[in-house]
């Protein structure tokens, strides 16, 4: 059974009324994807990664977007009771609907990844985890309308999702820029991947392959360093 609150250096999530709870997923996003300006978070769940990327750009204002009632509420006191809780807005909307007078020069979800394996009989779990709610291609239509000219977005998905993924994107007018294998072992192969997006064409796309631990199980140098900021040692 997952803990109900997580503590990190500089602020605590709980995740009791959350469907999605705390996991390498997002503290990995929140800790690699390229933070400036304005950041929107589609989908924040607890708010974890809309305080992450608020800590780590301390100039930026950070709008989070959630469409479960009960998780956006959970979402907005682990704001509060933040050191970031002037510069996070949380908003309880569907990305469909969220139609706001400005772009984002940064964008970051960990999106809902399952499109045809069976559901979860939570229904807030099975939002979260499932792309019935939002589809890859609503996803990208949202960040092609809602991200700025120079703006970058990035996600983290399962390794077998990263083909339809990159698709939809380049369907939606965004190009990879950036993409990081995540390996749970250096004997397995990557069960993640972060991804970066922008609208303009790179000569060539910046490829990386990491893992997360040691043969020995210890936290390996890169996720150590990545997360140095957040983990409590």
């Amino acid at each position: 059974m997952a803990s109900q609150s997580f503590t990190f250096r500089q602020f605590a999530v709980h995740q009791d009324r959350c469907a999605m709870k705390v996991g390498t997923d997002g503290v990995l996003l929140g800790a690699w994807a390229n933070v400036k300006g304005d950041i929107l978070d589609i989908g924040t769940g607890t708010g974890l990664i809309a305080l992450m990327t608020a800590q780590r750009s301390p100039s930026s204002k950070v709008t989070a977007i959630e469409i479960d009632p009960d998780a956006a509420v959970q979402a907005t006191e682990n704001v509060a009771s933040s050191p970031f809780a002037d510069r996070i807005s949380v908003v309880q909307s569907s990305i469909q609907d969220y139609r706001p007078a400005m772009t984002f020069h940064t964008i970051v979800s960990n999106p809902p990844f399952f499109e045809s394996s069976l559901k979860n009989p939570d229904p807030s779990r099975a939002t979260a985890r499932h792309t019935d709610s939002l589809s890859y291609r609503e996803l990208f239509q949202a960040v092609a309308r809602l991200l700025a000219d120079e703006g970058e977005f990035s996600a983290v998905i399962p390794s077998d999702c990263l083909s339809p993924f990159i698709a939809e994107a380049y369907l939606s007018g965004l190009r990879s820029t950036r993409q990081t294998a995540v390996r749970t072992t250096p004997r397995k192969q990557p069960k993640r991947y972060l991804v970066a997006f922008s609208r303009q064409a790179t000569v060539s796309m910046e490829r990386s392959e990491q893992c997360l631990q040691n043969t020995d199980g210890s936290r390996s140098e890169w996720y150590d360093k990545l997360t140095s900021e957040f983990y409590i040692k």
